[in-house]
């Protein structure tokens, strides 16, 4: 057993017979494998519930050891776990070992928030839930990667909704010896503290590690004693405080992000950015290599030659920007340690904007990165154009003129249903399938399921999702207070599912447009029609918070109750729950700000179509066959007009394919026209999209060639 496990006190007595249970609840292994989450469920079904499903709070609360252990049938489901946790990190045999034997590596992937599982809430959305499946797939593929991160000590925030439908904001205490991660440690086995240096002060951050089966992601954490009160709270809140909080968090994520992998005795071959939280990272890869006597310009062009940067939104508000007067404060002092003057510094990440000059944290990494990659084809092209002033500068010191793309994609085993799963073993002539995810030829063997059997399996999932959301209507009604007695959906209905973070452009009320038109829809006694929503809004958002409000009193009208229902606190487990068992995802952004999106991608891994605008990753997979369109890829006078259009098109898909195509039944019950697009949406999605193929994406195109251009 890992020592830094072994260490850890408060266990209570771990029986002989389980001694090795600390370590499969610490590897994250167990997140992607069933039959380990089954194992932690047995132990204390009970418990493993209310525990969110953290095996590390299980472990240190239950009162059921002893008895497993004398359990013949627990017991030998350990030994499977252990045996299926002891091969997948035996290195032998790895795609990346095969492919490119002599990369050592490793790529050091820093990214502001990871969504690597619900019991470590240290995400908000997409961009989190991206980098942890990114991770996911790396350790499947055997690609030496490291990521660095923040531990976030009250994580995003809890949502809860109100009697009137108004998001609260609920910050709960993270307890990090309650989650799976421990103290990371150096070479010598002592926890890792490092420090920088913050206006007036130095800020010390403890260094925790996540283990995601073969790969490690540090985490830094600035609430220990070594840091008076405020400083303490620096990490407290993804995306919270004030600019003066950002500032600091981005100075901790880059520059203490590149001091944590130096204390933990790692050299990184390539350094990628997962969006510009992470770009203070080159400035002390600069400070580094001038400290040790490599001029300015050698250093930054040494730096960029071995940094990649992904940019992931073409919406002005995603890019974090600083004024001269606070970038002053925090990093003015790094021009001394570069030996450059203040405006040369500034220059690295000067943008004028509308209400004057910033220091732009995505200019600073495209101009510190000589490979810079959207993440989908459209998305390229709008950063092109919306970056074109830095990638035709004349300037020769610049590194690379262009920007690559790298779809995204979603990490296959996290996100597929095990029943659906499990059909595809029965029909796949063995389980050759799971190890080619990413080769559209292993999936051949869709178009041969049966119809009605692919169906009822879709249609068990569906009742389980079913129940999952009707006891969390029940639940948060029962907190809100409300009057209104709580509404269940219909597992039979056709039901179309819209979960994401909830920023106004992703307009989660387009279809609230014509409510006497949805009211037809919906409620028609032949063929009715359901949505679940569920999504936060960012704290200092109100517009995003005003409509959630709208679709909470859209729920609570009596023509549409049970037909639009929301859920609060919006996480993996509910993203999870819905992207397996509804019937179509819905997604309607307002073009072309969404640059990928990942959630159609998890439903239709799973069976359900997706209904999107022709917008971030769905232009590249639509054929006709595997999902319907909204609106046209077009430009439009007015955001009203295209509003007005797309949601004219939403209501006309739904009325005359959608619901008619859902309804035709054979005698037997099966709508075989509709399992002939589910069949065609898992077919094209599910090895197009998935993160195995994105992560070799990146290999190929991005960390091998910046190994050699270094060389």
């Amino acid at each position: 057993m890992d020592s830094s496990i072994r260490d850890i006190g408060a266990w209570g007595d771990i029986p002989a017979r389980l001694i090795r249970l600390p370590e499969l609840a610490y590897n994250l292994f167990w997140t992607w494998r069933p039959d380990m989450q089954g194992l932690f469920a047995r132990l204390d079904p009970d418990l493993w519930e209310a525990a969110e499903h953290n095996p590390v709070r299980l472990l240190r609360e239950t009162a059921n050891l002893p008895a497993a252990a004398e359990d013949a049938g627990f017991v030998d489901a350990y030994h499977r776990s252990l045996r299926g946790l002891d091969s997948y990190l035996d290195r032998r045999g790895t795609w990346m070992g095969h492919v490119y034997p002599g990369f050592a590596g490793p790529v050091a992937y820093f990214s502001a928030e990871f969504g690597l599982h619900e019991s470590l809430p240290i995400y908000s959305g997409g961009l989190g839930v991206l980098a942890g499946d990114h991770v996911k797939s790396a350790s499947d593929l055997g690609v030496p990667l490291v990521g660095v991160g923040i531990l976030y000590a009250q994580g995003y925030f809890r949502q809860r909704l109100d009697a009137e439908g108004r998001q609260q904001e609920v910050y709960e205490p993270f307890e990090p010896e309650m989650r799976p991660i421990l103290p990371a440690r150096d070479a010598d086995g002592r926890e890792i503290l490092v420090s920088l240096g913050m206006p007036g002060r130095e800020l010390y951050l403890k260094v925790w590690k996540a283990q995601v089966g073969r790969v490690s992601v540090l985490l830094l954490d600035a609430d220990i004693p070594e840091n008076m009160s405020e400083d303490r709270q620096v990490t407290a809140r993804l995306y919270g405080g004030d600019s003066r909080t950002r500032i600091s968090q981005e100075l901790i994520l880059g520059v203490g992000g590149v001091r944590a992998l130096r204390a933990a005795g790692l050299r990184p071959a390539v350094f990628h950015m997962n969006e510009g939280h992470a770009a203070f990272c080159v400035l002390e890869r600069m400070r580094e290599r001038v400290a040790g006597g490599t001029s300015f310009d050698e250093a930054r062009d040494e730096v960029a030659r071995r940094t990649v940067f992904t940019t992931h939104t073409p919406v002005p508000a995603g890019h974090d920007a600083f004024s001269p007067n606070l970038f002053r404060e925090f990093a003015g002092s790094w021009a001394t340690s570069l030996g450059v003057g203040d405006e040369e510094l500034w220059g690295l990440g000067h943008k004028q904007e509308s209400w004057g000059p910033t220091f732009n944290m995505t200019v600073l990494a495209m101009n510190l990165s000589a490979a810079r990659n959207a993440v989908s084809a459209l998305h390229r092209d709008v950063s092109e154009e919306m970056w074109s002033y830095l990638l035709d500068s004349r300037d020769e010191r610049r590194v690379g003129r262009s920007i690559t793309h790298v779809t995204n994609g979603v990490h296959t085993w996290s996100w597929l249903s095990q029943e659906v799963g499990d059909l595809f073993d029965r029909h796949s002539g063995g389980r050759a399938w799971r190890e080619m995810v990413q080769e559209e030829s292993a999936w051949s063997f869709i178009e041969e399921i049966p119809s009605g059997e692919l169906w009822e399996t879709h249609a068990a999932v569906k009742r389980g999702m079913a129940k999952f959301v009707n006891v969390r209507l029940r639940l948060q009604r029962e907190r809100s207070g409300s009057a209104v007695p709580p509404q269940e959906i219909d597992p039979d209905a056709l039901t179309i599912g819209f979960a994401r973070r909830f920023a106004t452009y992703k307009r989660a009320t387009l279809l609230l447009s014509d409510p006497e038109r949805l009211r037809r829809i919906c409620k028609d006694h032949e063929r009715p029609v359901q949505f679940v929503f569920a999504g936060k809004a960012h704290p200092a958002d109100s517009p995003a918070k005003e409509f959630i409000r709208a679709l909470y009193r859209a729920a609570e009208d009596e023509d549409l109750a049970g037909h639009i229902v929301i859920l609060e606190d919006y996480d993996m487990n509910v993203t999870r729950h819905l992207a397996q068992g509804v019937d179509v995802w819905l997604n309607n952004p307002r073009r072309p700000l969404e640059a990928s999106g990942t959630s159609g991608q998890k439903a239709s891994l799973n069976g359900a179509p997706n209904f999107s605008v022709l917008d971030g990753w769905w232009p590249e997979a639509y054929n006709g066959r595997n999902g319907w369109v909204i609106g046209e890829a077009r430009e439009y006078a007015s955001q009203e007009e295209q509003d007005a259009e797309d949601a004219e098109s939403l209501y006309a898909m739904l009325e005359g394919e959608i619901v008619p195509l859902f309804y035709d039944r054979d005698a037997a019950g099966t709508p075989r026209g509709w399992v002939g697009v589910m069949k065609e949406a898992i077919s094209t999605v599910a090895p197009r999209f998935s993160t195995q193929r994105m992560v070799r994406d990146y290999v190929h195109k991005l960390y091998v060639p910046q190994t050699a251009r270094t060389r």
